[in-house]
């Protein structure tokens, strides 16, 4: 996964070496803590594309880390899995129910926890993984910060441009506004529903061609969806 990067949150050191290790092998730029609170700033200030997450760390917790990048809008989409000793269901549900996309339990093989990243960062953010994203007549290159349709350059806004992404990264999927909310600004945002609505409309206008059909689906009392055409 070139170029992605990786907050390895983990206080065994040992193991944190050789987490590291394996990352970096598969193309991974890993920045290390043992510290909960650590992780928080780190992660504040240069937002990573994926975190490991130990439970019991120094500072704040592995599961109260979680919960708050969850409940900051620049991290709320950043992947996380857990990385701990406690096996047990509750604990399992908990680690989910927080925030967390995937739970691995120690002991574990690093060759795993690389195939289960590397499948979680392809699914969740496939141009990470080298991939242009392309739907119908639509092409984003989410590296290049480009998006195109029929070839023509696509002139977006910031919002637009994530709108955009996560459209075509669930191609054909019905998101709600509050769901689009979440997704582009944050689920803490303070922003109407009804902001939504406007950047819809941006949208379509900056995507618009003469003769092409709309791609952006109102579907009446659920929300919108990108469709291929």
């Amino acid at each position: 996964m070139a170029g992605a990067k990786l907050l390895l949150v983990e206080d065994d050191a040992a193991l944190a070496e050789l987490v590291e290790f394996r990352f970096r092998a598969e193309g991974y730029e890993v920045t290390r803590t043992d510290d909960g609170d650590e992780a928080l700033l780190l992660a504040t200030e240069d937002v990573p594309d994926v975190v490991i997450l130990d439970w019991m760390i120094v500072g704040t917790s592995g599961i109260e880390v979680c919960r708050r990048l969850r409940r900051d809008k620049a991290t709320a989409h950043v992947p996380i899995v857990m990385l701990t000793a406690r096996g047990a269901e509750d604990d399992r549900v908990r680690g989910l129910e927080t925030g967390a996309d995937d739970y691995v339990t120690k002991p574990f093989s690093p060759r795993e926890l690389v195939a289960r990243v590397n499948a979680i960062m392809r699914r969740i953010r496939p141009a990470l993984a080298g991939q242009v994203l392309e739907v119908g007549d639509l092409t984003l290159d989410a590296a290049a910060h480009r998006a195109t349709r029929r070839g023509q350059a696509l002139s977006l806004g910031p919002t637009e441009f994530r709108l955009l992404r996560h459209f075509m990264e669930h191609p054909g999927r019905v998101f709600s506004r509050g769901q689009l909310l979440d997704a582009v600004w944050g689920n803490d945002s303070d922003i109407e529903l009804r902001t939504v609505d406007v950047h819809i409309r941006r949208l379509r206008k900056a995507i618009e061609q003469a003769a092409a059909p709309d791609p952006v689906r109102t579907v009446r009392s659920a929300g919108y969806a990108l469709e291929p055409v």
